[in-house]
């Protein structure tokens, strides 16, 4: 028999992929996770105690408090020694879901380019999404901030700040924002440019920054936002993260040639 027969009359079968099991430790973490969910658990409320969670689950102590643990390492549970103590439901900060996730992508070689490739597409959506919540006391806020950059600095420690307070304009629309996945997104992005190190680079330069069109843009946006025309809006922070980008990316083209020259 030809091994051409062989492999037509008996065509080779791929081997099933073994199946993985859960850790008993993550099923049990799922669960509770599911329990705070499924019954509304608020900051600050107990779990069931440790010998209720292990007839509960049919569990060994250490298998409990592993799981416990694994949700304390996560960020939503907090546990409490002594009298009147336990495991508390605990709500995850924003910073530290950002922190965790900026680990995560730590050493992923993430580019400016990158990072606008996505705020161009997320933050007209989330100032759009913003617009039907902001209220005066807002918009007052995003004025206040204009305020802090639109003069020259006096020195190294204002252009830093005027930097920040740049990016930190797009955090306040997108707190109004009903969607708090895009909110969280477009937030994140904010703070990876404020942290990216070729974005620090690019801010410690002492060179005059060009703002008063991003400045324009954002004046523009504040209009818009205030008479409720969405399309206007997005168009208008389209725009103005196409003209940021262009902007950063330039910078940091001087930058390159400031290190290739010497």
């Amino acid at each position: 028999m030809s091994l051409q027969e062989t492999s037509s009359d008996q065509p080779l079968r791929r081997k099933p992929r073994p199946v993985r099991l859960k850790k008993r430790t993550d099923e049990i973490a799922e669960a509770i996770k599911r329990t705070i969910m499924v019954h509304g658990l608020e900051p600050g409320d107990r779990l069931p105690q440790e010998k209720e969670l292990m007839v509960q689950y049919t569990a060994s102590k250490g298998t409990i408090r592993e799981a416990l643990k694994s949700l304390e390492v996560q960020g939503l549970v907090r546990m409490r020694t002594g009298p009147g103590g336990g495991a508390f439901v605990e709500r995850m900060s924003e910073g530290r879901a950002m922190s965790l996730l900026g680990n995560f992508i730590f050493s992923k070689h993430l580019t400016i380019a990158d990072i606008y490739e996505l705020r161009k597409a997320l933050e007209p959506l989330v100032a759009v999404s913003a617009m039907a919540n902001i209220d005066a006391a807002g918009f007052k806020r995003l004025e206040d901030i204009i305020a802090v950059y639109d003069h020259e600095p006096h020195d190294a420690q204002e252009r830093w700040d005027q930097r920040m307070a740049e990016l930190d304009f797009h955090s306040v629309v997108a707190e109004y924002s009903d969607n708090a996945l895009l909110a969280f997104q477009c937030r994140f992005l904010q703070r990876l440019l404020k942290e990216l190190t070729v974005c620090r680079d690019i801010y410690l330069q002492p060179q005059p920054v060009l703002r008063q069109r991003g400045i324009a843009y954002q004046r523009e946006l504040i209009d818009a936002m205030r008479v409720k025309d969405a399309p206007k809006v997005r168009q208008i922070m389209v725009d103005h993260m196409q003209h940021a980008e262009e902007q950063m990316l330039a910078l940091e083209a001087e930058l390159e040639q400031k290190f290739i020259e010497g």
